[in-house]
């Protein structure tokens, strides 16, 4: 399995499988700065166009071609809906798949159904049902997932915000962040829980065209909680959450500091404290951050557009 790191996948599109362009976005003659691209069978298409997506997809996953740069994976409406992708000619062609609702009772049957396929393929589970609350629950998924010896697969996992806002009965304003509602102590956990375990955590969707400015605010609050990652709900802000992957001619400074071979225990630059001791795992993040999205344009003023 070539691996892949999380990093790669910016701000990933999601694309319902019924659109008859898929191999046109999957093959990159679409949307061509699209890094990561999701074809959704599930909440973004009704239940009576399950079967259209299903031939759409048995149609086009052959002319999937390889594609440097690009990341292609399907969001699994159910077990029965993947097992019958998986028997589809071409469907070792995507990188992956998005697991929908998955909670320690469910994840085992996602697990058996991939291991009767030649390839190993990433896998992002999406964390979205009413066991999210609930930390011991999550503990037991974490722990299940460890001892399954399926980490390495695990791409990210992704946190599900408006099902989880759905299990509150509550819709959040599109002037606040996720932070500065009910969800953002549960995104701390649910970090808490998996990050040091070495999980990655991809960010939820903000679902506004019109508050940009609430964007900006949340993809740095999204990095700040230690998630990267983050789905778009348009093509038109793919460049803002991406602009804020980029890292500051600063914050390369300091990060390619601390990983000198040479550099002191605790020092200053930047009138801030510097100890590779402690600092070494986020420099070498910030470091591969620069590699794929580059120094940051402190002056580029980036909008959203539709």
């Amino acid at each position: 399995m070539q691996k892949i790191l999380p990093e790669a996948l910016g701000a990933s599109l999601y694309i319902p499988a019924t659109r008859k362009d898929i191999s046109a976005h999957a093959n990159g003659l679409r949307l061509p700065y699209v890094r990561s691209m999701i074809f959704c069978t599930e909440d973004s298409i009704g239940l009576e166009e399950v079967s259209l997506a299903l031939n759409n997809l048995r149609k086009s996953l052959p002319s999937f071609k390889k594609t440097p740069n690009k990341l292609r994976f399907i969001r699994v409406r159910n077990a029965s809906v993947m097992g019958q992708i998986l028997s589809m000619e071409g469907a070792s062609n995507v990188d992956g798949f998005v697991l929908p609702k998955i909670t320690a009772g469910n994840i085992g049957t996602y697990l058996d159904l991939l291991s009767s396929h030649d390839k190993k393929f990433h896998l992002m589970p999406t964390l979205e049902t009413a066991e999210v609350f609930d930390h011991e629950a999550m503990k037991k998924l974490r722990d299940l997932l460890l001892v399954r010896g399926v980490q390495e697969r695990i791409l990210s996992l992704r946190i599900g915000g408006n099902d989880l806002f759905s299990v509150l009965g509550i819709r959040r304003s599109p002037e606040r962040t996720i932070y500065e509602t009910g969800l953002g102590h549960t995104i701390g956990s649910l970090a808490s829980t998996f990050k040091p375990h070495g999980f990655n955590l991809t960010a939820p969707v903000f679902e506004s065209f019109a508050h940009p400015e609430v964007l900006k605010r949340e993809v740095v609050q999204d990095l700040d909680h230690g998630l990267f990652g983050k789905t778009a709900i348009h093509p038109s802000q793919i460049p803002l959450i991406e602009h804020f992957y980029g890292v500051s001619q600063q914050e390369f400074e300091v990060a390619t500091a601390i990983l000198q071979d040479d550099a002191p225990a605790v020092f200053n630059m930047h009138n801030t404290m510097c100890e590779p001791a402690t600092h070494r795992a986020a420099s070498l993040k910030m470091v591969t951050r620069a590699e794929v999205y580059g120094i940051r344009d402190e002056n580029l003023q980036i909008r959203v557009a539709i």
